[in-house]
């Protein structure tokens, strides 16, 4: 479960942004609408815990983030949250499946090869494990950011536009992975977007 109450965020230099309350069940998919400039990437990084707010509290799993700190806090995260965001960052120098093997680790959980390459085929990545993510297409590194965020089964998924690089086919595949995969494992899914096709995929919807 995932929740927000008097969400705000000051920029250096002045700007004060306020956001919406949010409360998102487990095993629920809601999208953060907004247009661009509007605030969907800080909102989505104040509930990620990747930025302090000024105002206001973030809570998942009846954790409130803003109480933990250093390594705790990125504990937290690993075991809790999974994140795709608009960039794919990967560790370029390694493999596709060893920044997976990476993801599970700093998490502290055991590899799971299996898990890996049964998302990598999901996402019709199967055969690229052994690839550096320098040699994949841009919809590819996007698909295997993917499977990243999902390998430690999160209890909350976030995800910054995960479909602005892909065709139509592959969009309506990705959400169909993504609300699978979060039905499977009881997890809320917030999706960030500006892609009008999701609006008539998903009914549940937040505006900035």
């Amino acid at each position: 479960m995932l929740t927000a109450n008097n969400l705000s965020y000051r920029y250096p230099g002045g700007e004060t942004l306020s956001f919406p309350e949010l409360t998102c069940a487990a095993g629920e998919t809601r999208l953060l609408l907004g247009k661009s400039g509007s605030g969907k990437t800080t909102m989505l990084q104040l509930l990620a815990g990747l930025r302090a707010p000024a105002t206001g509290s973030v809570s998942i799993n009846g954790q409130d983030i803003g109480r933990l700190s250093g390594t705790a806090l990125d504990h937290f995260r690993g075991q809790n949250v999974g994140m795709i965001f608009q960039t794919a960052h990967f560790i370029r120098a390694l493999t596709v499946g060893q920044n997976l093997e990476l993801t599970q680790h700093l998490a502290g959980k055991s590899v799971d090869r299996d898990r890996i390459t049964a998302l990598l085929e999901e996402l019709d990545l199967a055969g690229k494990a052994g690839s550096l993510p320098g040699k994949l297409s841009v919809g590819q590194q996007q698909r295997a950011a993917i499977a990243r965020a999902l390998v430690n089964r999160p209890a909350v998924l976030f995800a910054d536009e995960p479909t602005s690089a892909l065709d139509d086919e592959n969009t309506c595949r990705v959400v169909e992975l993504l609300q699978r995969q979060a039905t499977a494992a009881n997890a809320t899914l917030l999706i960030v977007t500006h892609d009008n096709r999701l609006t008539d995929i998903i009914p549940r919807q937040t505006r900035l």
